[in-house]
């Protein structure tokens, strides 16, 4: 059996809307965040989940219980936080380098393989704890580049090139299958 996955991003925090990258830091979501999740909730309102999962950090918390915790149960999961960039949480988005910090970390914070190892432990409690079932996972860019290597066998490279962020190629809904 497997579990199926749907993938969504926190709403627009008032970091992304400077430039900058939140990283571990809190963020907090924007006017435009706010109404995202909220629409995030409608646009999904006919997809069932078993549970919805998400990071601990405040900016995804908040997007989940926005969009789904009049319908689903939320989770919170400290495995599916972003990337530690250390000492450029909060830093201008041109100076968080995700091709640098594949094996090296951020100074004082993680890599990406890192990420990488975080998420592959969720996806193993997922598969003892959920097989069968169709979960939501509400979170960050790391940890979905980390689907990406894990899940559809790329490389970080290619993972980190194909990013949606990259075109403005937003969905309400990525879908992953972990077997």
């Amino acid at each position: 059996m497997s579990v199926k996955i749907t993938y969504f991003v926190h709403g627009t925090t008032t970091d992304n809307e400077n430039g900058l990258s939140t990283g571990w830091a809190q963020g907090k979501l924007s006017e435009l965040g706010i109404n995202q999740a909220k629409e995030l909730g409608k646009l999904t309102k006919d997809q069932q989940f078993d549970v919805v999962f998400c990071s601990d950090l405040n900016r995804a918390v908040h997007s989940a219980e926005l969009g789904f915790a009049d319908k689903h149960k939320i989770i919170i999961d400290e495995r599916l936080r972003e990337c530690n960039y250390g000492d450029l949480n909060e830093a201008s988005e041109h100076d968080v380098i995700y091709e640098n910090h594949i094996n090296e970390p951020f100074p004082n914070g993680e890599n990406l393989k890192d990420v990488k190892k975080r998420i592959a432990d969720f996806l193993e409690f997922l598969k003892s704890n959920y097989d069968g079932k169709h979960i939501a996972i509400l979170a960050h860019k790391a940890p979905q580049l980390a689907l990406e290597v894990l899940l559809n066998n790329k490389t970080w490279e290619q993972s980190i090139d194909t990013d949606w962020r990259k075109t403005k190629s937003w969905q309400p809904g990525w879908k992953y299958n972990a077997q």
